[in-house]
């Protein structure tokens, strides 16, 4: 989805970030070096593609996420991206440190959040509760309070779904499919090849690219 994190980007910019993007890669915190590597690979040729400065940002626990100088580099960047992996550790190793202030000080002073799989569904108020993970949903870090994301719905959530945690509302976003917060307003609008499944909270139908709902 390259046009869409150029345009990230270049929005983030004209309310004066500098034109950086920074790869978060915490959830794969506990994963194997080689898988650290591809997520590292991943964001180096994105931000080749798309011409930009891409900074792997090594916060791989909460040790790290309480690094004040791993904090200070997200501040006026264009883009923060938190790639795929675990969501609660995610959540966990992020939440009340420096680095998740900074990221969500970041989004609040004009910069472009986003977040793949685990890095979607931690923006919640809660981490929703699935047949992976059994127990009480996770706090998450609260950032988009009013709604819970279940990532690959086309694929895996769909059939792994046990129930959110009763907030606000659920989605379900498929592979290659991105849900986009206006500047400024309340208005989300649906990016790429598949589709996102309101689930609940709000009459349950089917958003394909181009469309917008307020949520």
């Amino acid at each position: 989805m390259q046009s869409l994190e150029a345009a990230l980007i270049e929005d983030a910019v004209q309310r004066g970030k500098r034109r950086a993007y920074i790869q978060i890669p915490t959830a794969a915190g506990r994963e194997s070096a080689d898988r650290l590597e591809y997520w590292r690979t991943l964001g180096a040729e994105q931000g080749r593609r798309i011409g930009v400065e891409t900074t792997f940002l090594p916060v791989l626990n909460r040790e790290h996420a309480d690094d004040a100088q791993l904090a200070a580099q997200i501040q006026d960047a264009a883009l923060v991206y938190m790639s795929g992996g675990d969501p609660r550790y995610l959540a966990e190793s992020l939440r009340g440190t420096r680095v998740g202030a900074a990221i969500e000080a970041h989004w609040r002073s004009g910069g472009a959040l986003a977040g793949c799989s685990a890095g979607a569904m931690v923006m919640a108020r809660h981490v929703p509760s699935f047949r992976l993970h059994f127990g009480a949903a996770t706090e998450g870090l609260a950032l988009t309070p009013e709604i819970q994301v279940l990532p690959h719905f086309n694929r895996i959530f769909q059939l792994a779904f046990k129930g959110s945690s009763g907030d606000g509302i659920l989605l379900g976003i498929e592979d290659l499919t991105a849900l986009v917060k206006a500047s400024g307003g309340d208005h989300w609008r649906v990016e790429g090849q598949g589709a996102v499944h309101i689930l609940s909270g709000l009459p349950k139908r089917l958003l394909r690219s181009g469309e917008e709902i307020q949520l």
